[in-house]
């Protein structure tokens, strides 16, 4: 297992070592910066005119309770983003139903945490994902 596990609903994955990630400020300066690194705390209208360039945005989780990168994924949503959207850092199989619905496409984590959080637990979680959406439904 390599230092990085990409999760989906499929399950695990490899993180790609080829892919690289600017910081917000690095974006001004690579103008073909295609994937950007932000911080839960990212005013997502820093992103500005380059939201219709990137690709993919990865959003910081510093702790497995600060949830502000779910409210920043709901934003860049709605704001237009279409590109791939990865979670990363401190997230347990619970919240991976809160971030598939707030528009993260996967979520990565470390290897130590993948191996105190098996796969088998992320699947449990992907498959949660159905009770959210009959939250959202209107009553009859």
């Amino acid at each position: 297992m390599s230092d990085r596990v990409l999760i989906t609903d499929a399950g695990f994955g490899p993180v790609d070592p080829a892919e690289r990630y600017l910081g917000l400020a690095d974006l001004v300066a690579a103008p073909g910066a295609q994937r950007v690194d932000l911080g839960p705390e990212t005013d997502p209208a820093a992103l500005g005119p380059d939201l219709a360039r990137i690709q993919a945005i990865r959003i910081a989780f510093p702790a497995v309770s600060d949830g502000r990168g779910f409210t920043l994924a709901r934003t860049l949503r709605r704001m237009g983003f279409t590109g791939r959207l990865r979670a990363a850092g401190q997230l347990i199989p619970e919240q991976y139903p809160m971030a598939r619905a707030c528009g993260f496409d996967e979520v990565e984590i470390d290897a130590d945490r993948a191996r105190r959080q098996p796969e088998a637990d992320w699947r449990a979680a992907a498959r949660r994902q159905g009770y959210l959406a009959r939250l959202r439904r209107p009553a009859a």
